[in-house]
């Protein structure tokens, strides 16, 4: 488990969301386009600052896209779509992306992405993508490898290298509503294995790890909206030095299924 230098969290954290941030295109890079932002902003990117970047714009960056037109649909995905009551085309880009179906019900289709991620869809979406009737927009192929070349590129760009955090929204078990949710990540801690620490009685800690990277996902998501907000991007100051980390990745915060615990 990764844990921080220090066994203390940040007293005072700043959350900023960058307005201006244009519709990103395939192979636009990112960089330059946070480094706008953030001079806009009159933010001095530093090596102890956060970057929370929204999926979406990575995933249309690294232009991860599935034509509709073009997918052939197999017998399964006809038969899936008809008991969970969408588009086949679209229901078969999802299995693609699938390692298992979890949950189909109609208008619900909960899966097991390749990535280990549970989530509806796969997280394949047509929310804020243009011609979205025609092409559907997937997620990274690797978003732990996606925030480590933007935070090289931003290091190159602007000669800092900040923690670079990659969101989307998921549901989750038992809870209404979706919430920010980490899926790649460079520079930081993610999760905090706090077992065998003490409380403020002595207590010893038997099983708590703490989701470093989802819960600064979360509070970004708060800034960064759902619909028609167009801030795709945060900028946090104050969590590091607290929670730097070099070699942590979002998915060390995935649970092994053997640990599946509502199964």
């Amino acid at each position: 488990m990764n844990t921080p230098f220090r066994t203390s969290s940040p007293g005072t954290v700043t959350l900023t969301a960058l307005a201006g941030i244009p519709e990103v295109t395939p192979h636009t890079p990112l960089a330059p386009l946070i480094a706008a932002a953030l001079e806009r902003h009159a933010l001095a990117l530093q090596d102890d600052d956060v970057l929370i970047v929204c999926q979406k714009i990575v995933s249309k960056s690294e232009a991860c896209y599935a034509n509709l037109a073009e997918v052939e649909v197999s017998t399964r995905a006809r038969e899936v779509a008809a008991r969970c009551l969408k588009d086949p085309r679209l229901v078969e880009v999802i299995l693609r992306e699938s390692a298992e179906v979890i949950r189909c019900e109609p208008h619900v289709l909960i899966v097991r992405h390749r990535l280990g991620l549970v989530m509806a869809n796969a997280g394949v979406d047509q929310s804020n993508v243009a011609d979205s009737d025609s092409r559907v927009l997937l997620l990274p192929r690797d978003p732990d490898a996606s925030a480590a070349r933007l935070r090289v590129a931003l290091s190159k760009t602007l000669g800092s290298s900040p923690a670079v955090v990659i969101t989307d929204t998921f549901g989750r078990p038992w809870r209404r509503g979706v919430c920010g949710t980490a899926i790649g990540a460079a520079g930081l801690v993610t999760l905090w294995d706090r077992r065998g620490e003490r409380d403020r009685f002595g207590r010893e800690l038997k099983v708590t790890q703490v989701a470093v990277a989802d819960g600064i996902a979360a509070a970004a998501t708060l800034l960064m909206g759902e619909a028609a907000e167009g801030r795709p991007v945060v900028f946090a100051r104050g969590l590091l030095p607290a929670y730097r980390h070099e070699t942590a990745r979002a998915s060390d915060l995935l649970r092994p299924v053997a640990e599946d615990l509502f199964r």
